[in-house]
């Protein structure tokens, strides 16, 4: 039903999560963070207290200890799909038995991606070839070409309907936090949305706000 990818920048320590799905209102569940711990999305089944639990145990646990602590308390596991990565880059994901197929994760240092109900398998390797590929883009922009590589290989088998990006630097609100609720085009409209809050006058009154912890990271 859905495809995401979680990463950390390395050159940063940024954290991010990008997400779309033929339902509305991606973003209200699948994509997790918190700034200097990592980022999560839950989906198939979503539980989002497995991407609460993960994060809250990511204090003092590698992201796979994290994620297989959470896991043990839900008692439906077969039926959810998660990844995570930590502040340290480790990535670590699970795919139940009971998810729709085509349905798997790829993991990698920084990265790691997930889908179900997808049109086929090549949709999560397009997704991390795009991502590791882009290396000279910024953050942000790479989670993006990542959501479009994998709709491109065929993404949701049903189509698109909404989508969601956000990425945390160092501050404890997020750097970028953008949701297309319900569109024909979802992808687009987030990148246009990405647009706005990268650049022009909402990127500059963004650049205004209070910091406690440094430069940001989302551009």
């Amino acid at each position: 039903m859905t495809f995401s990818i979680v990463a950390r920048d390395p050159s940063t320590g940024a954290l991010g999560v990008a997400t779309a799905t033929a339902g509305p209102m991606v973003g209200a569940l699948v994509p997790h963070g918190r700034s200097g711990l990592g980022a999560v999305a839950t989906q198939a089944m979503t539980n989002p207290y497995l991407a609460i639990d993960t994060l809250d145990l990511l204090v003092d646990q590698t992201a796979e200890a994290a994620l297989s602590a959470a896991l043990s308390r839900d008692q439906d596991a077969e039926r959810r799909q998660v990844i995570v990565v930590d502040n340290s880059g480790r990535s670590h994901g699970f795919t139940g038995g009971g998810c729709t197929a085509h349905a798997g994760h790829l993991t990698a240092t920084d990265v790691a991606v997930a889908g179900n109900m997808l049109e086929g398998p090549a949709v999560l390797g397009d997704m991390l070839s795009a991502y590791q590929d882009g290396q000279q883009q910024h953050f942000a922009r790479r989670l993006m070409r990542a959501l479009v590589a994998g709709a491109a290989a065929g993404g949701d088998r049903r189509g698109l309907g909404s989508a969601a990006l956000k990425v945390f630097g160092a501050e404890a609100y997020a750097d970028i936090d953008l949701r297309v609720d319900a569109s024909d085009d979802p992808l687009a409209a987030l990148e246009h949305l990405l647009g706005l809050a990268t650049t022009g006058a909402y990127a500059a009154f963004f650049a205004t706000l209070p910091q406690r912890h440094g430069s940001r990271f989302g551009g």
